[in-house]
């Protein structure tokens, strides 16, 4: 009876709520699984994985001088990007896609990298082996040296007028890091990326000249360059060991120069095409033919002087105190002396008939 007692007490606690419960499982994080572990140039491989963001998209790489939890030195300058791959994971965070084999431009030991692009920068690496490929040690861990930001990160440097007109904006990123671990750090390798919107930063691989001690610090200096007429709002990362380090937020003016060759020649061009096409119509046309010389008009009086001649006939002797010889005679135009009308020639008649 008292156990009776002490079961129905326990149910109504746990059903209550009264009694923590078990702990939920974690979530699995982001997997991939190869159908084959080894193939050559030329062939293919599935590469299908699970658990990823629905919806995201990814990136799929066959890279060279990597290892699973190592990452890829030197970042996707290590890997075969012209025969990658792109995934859009689906409703239940699965994808499987067939990536080509092909040769990487770093010596293996290589990896199936597979990336997040759009946002999601979970990262990856799966061992595959390029049959036929060279084969190289990866490099040594530099001791037990471990890196940590110690002061505010800045961009140093400005645009120039270049920049002005679409060159590549670039600057400086400067951090402090100091060693908090045991051993000493020689020549740290550094990544550093930029990403733009909701794309995750492609990170390329620069290399830190120098020796730090344990407990010491170093001030580091690293180049970071966008591409040719890059504008708006940027964020640069940079990476060591797998672990960001530094983001630090780039904004990037638009190149107005590029804007205003652009007007220009808008306008120039134009203008140009017709200067050209007059001087083509001056060519072709035909040409005008010669201007006659102006003469002057007659006066009104010309024909009556050139009909105010001595009209031939018998001389007649000039009165007494009258003009002389060199003078003309004036005559009317319609009584010319060659064409004056004749009179008409009466006929006889005849008297006296009845």
């Amino acid at each position: 009876m008292r156990w009776t007692r002490t079961a129905a007490v326990l149910a109504a606690v746990l059903a209550l709520g009264l009694l923590p419960a078990a702990p939920a499982a974690a979530a699995p994080g982001p997997a991939v699984e190869l159908s084959q572990a080894e193939g050559g140039k030329g062939g293919e491989v599935t590469v299908s994985g699970s658990g990823w963001k629905p919806g995201a998209l990814l990136m799929l790489l066959i890279c060279g001088r990597a290892a699973p939890g190592k990452g890829v030195i030197g970042g996707t300058n290590s890997c075969a990007n012209t025969e990658g791959r792109a995934a859009t994971v689906n409703a239940r965070g699965a994808f499987s896609v067939k990536l080509p084999v092909a040769e990487p431009p770093e010596p293996c030991p290589c990896v199936v990298h597979v990336a997040g692009v759009t946002g999601q920068q979970d990262a990856v690496d799966r061992a595959f082996t390029v049959a036929g490929h060279p084969v190289k040690p990866l490099p040594e861990a530099s001791g037990d040296g471990r890196l940590a930001v110690l002061a505010a990160v800045r961009l140093d440097g400005s645009s120039g007028l270049l920049t002005w007109f679409g060159a590549p904006p670039a600057r400086e990123v400067v951090f402090t890091v100091g060693n908090l671990g045991s051993g000493p750090v020689k020549d740290p390798v550094f990544e550093v990326g930029s990403s733009h919107g909701v794309f995750a930063p492609r990170y390329e691989e620069r290399q830190w000249r120098g020796t730090i001690a344990p407990g010491r610090k170093a001030l580091v200096r690293l180049p970071v360059e966008l591409t040719a007429g890059a504008h708006g709002d940027y964020q640069v990362s940079v990476r060591y060991g797998g672990k960001v380090l530094v983001e630090q937020p780039w904004g990037v003016g638009r190149p107005w120069g590029v804007t205003l060759f652009w007007l220009l020649l808008a306008v120039v061009v134009p203008a140009a095409l017709f200067r050209i096409g007059m001087a083509v119509v001056d060519r072709v046309r035909p040409a005008p033919a010669p201007a006659r010389p102006l003469t002057r008009a007659r006066p009104r009086t010309a024909p009556l002087a050139r009909l105010r001649t001595r009209a031939p006939g018998p001389a007649r002797e000039p009165a007494p105190g009258g003009p002389g010889d060199d003078e003309p005679t004036a005559v009317l135009p319609w009584f010319r002396p060659d064409s004056a009308p004749s009179a008409p020639e009466s006929s006889p008649t005849t008297k006296g008939h009845a």
